[in-house]
């Protein structure tokens, strides 16, 4: 057997392989898997932008003037209209002096963190960090420690043993994308202050989410004056493709020219960017898709916590269920898909071992007749798998 046939086999029989869903889209948050309906409780499409028209119509339009690709690395090739009408978009929507858009999230977290700091340097990531910001780190060469989750002493431990004071980055989600919880930023904003140290925060999944007006962490925890940049992406509450960061003039300048990722990839497409351009004034305009997710939320939170589940301290429309065995979050997938509901199971090595779960998301389009569906399924299920 070889290497490949191998590696197969063995995450076979760790019921860790991976397999792609194939379905096609239906009507608001529904999809259709094997020509069956049903309800998809797994998208990161928060405010339900992905199939709005206006989202839609802009792309459609970009692409027939623009064309299906961006060509080159906009280094190269320049830029077109839509990626500067997005930037321009982003840094107003955020309230910064600038943004730069990055092909997709992964990617710009790649980029940027080994332009902030390499070798000789001190790295202090939490233990939950998206895989992306993991990769960044280690591309950077500087030296590179984990702490415990969320825990801010274990961090204060490890900056007072950096008595060298050298180039120090603490780096940080602002959700979580598998615990669906906070980072705290402030303590770790003011650690930062204290020590030296630079505070990187990627708020993928809090852009248009969190906050008053949507802004993300930074703004729910009211930091936005006291950092110079943050990352996001595209793709989540957005509703399209690729990655920005935001901040001040100086810094995107910056990352424009140090980050490789940016430097040595072709752009977003056209149509990409002018689908973000568009669900931003959607987001600006109808505060209340904000409103109805977070009513949503709730009730999805509520009924699965009322019904005895195991959830996570969970603080956004990310509710995963703690079930442990990964064979059991497998069966346990697999018979929600059988009621009509889609929620995958999410395993090690994503998650840490014995807290394999399912990931539940909820968004503004879920109405409260299909959130009390996917609350009976829940039950049915969790019941048959001996969960509950």
């Amino acid at each position: 057997m070889g290497k490949v046939e191998e590696y197969l086999t063995k995450v076979e029989e760790q019921f860790r392989r991976r397999r792609i869903s194939v379905l096609s889209p239906g009507a608001g948050p529904t999809v259709e898997i094997s020509g069956k309906p049903v309800i998809s409780m797994a998208s990161n499409d928060y405010l339900g932008l992905m199939r709005h028209p206006e989202t839609i119509a802009a792309a459609v339009d970009a692409t027939q003037r623009f064309g299906a690709g961006a060509g080159a690395s906009r280094l190269v090739t320049g830029s077109l209209p839509p990626h500067m009408e997005m930037e321009q978009a982003l840094a107003r929507f955020k309230g910064t002096a600038a943004a730069l858009s990055f092909s997709s999230g992964y990617l710009a977290n790649v980029g940027i963190i080994p332009a902030l700091i390499g070798r000789g340097g001190l790295i202090l990531a939490d233990r939950l960090c998206h895989a992306s910001l993991i990769d960044g780190c280690r591309l950077s060469g500087a030296d590179f420690r984990i702490y415990r989750h969320g825990d801010i002493e274990h961090l204060t431990m490890l900056l007072s043993r950096n008595t060298s004071q050298r180039n120090t980055l603490i780096v940080t989600d602002g959700v979580f994308s598998m615990d669906g919880d906070l980072a705290p930023l402030p303590e770790l904003m003011s650690l930062a202050m204290t020590y030296g140290a630079e505070l990187y925060i990627d708020d993928a999944h809090g852009t248009g989410v969190m906050g008053t007006h949507g802004r993300g962490t930074v703004e729910h925890f009211g930091l936005e004056s006291a950092l110079p940049f943050h990352m996001g992406t595209l793709s989540k509450a957005l509703g399209s493709s690729g990655g920005y960061v935001a901040g001040q003039d100086s810094s995107i300048q910056y990352f424009l020219n140090a980050s490789r990722s940016f430097a040595f990839t072709t752009a977003p497409t056209p149509g990409s960017a002018a689908a973000v351009t568009a669900a931003l004034a959607v987001i600006m305009r109808e505060p209340e898709r904000r409103a109805r997710l977070w009513q949503n939320r709730a009730h999805l939170h509520d009924g699965l916590r009322g019904l005895g589940f195991r959830l996570t301290s969970s603080m956004s429309p990310i509710i995963p269920i703690l079930i442990g065995n990964a064979e059991t979050a497998l069966a346990f997938s697999a018979k929600l898909l059988d009621f009509g509901v889609f929620a995958p199971a999410i395993r090690p090595p994503t998650v840490p071992e014995s807290t394999s779960r399912i990931r539940v998301t909820v968004t503004s389009e879920h109405s409260i007749a299909q959130i009390d569906e996917a609350l009976h399924a829940f039950k049915q299920t969790g019941r048959m798998t001996r969960v509950l």
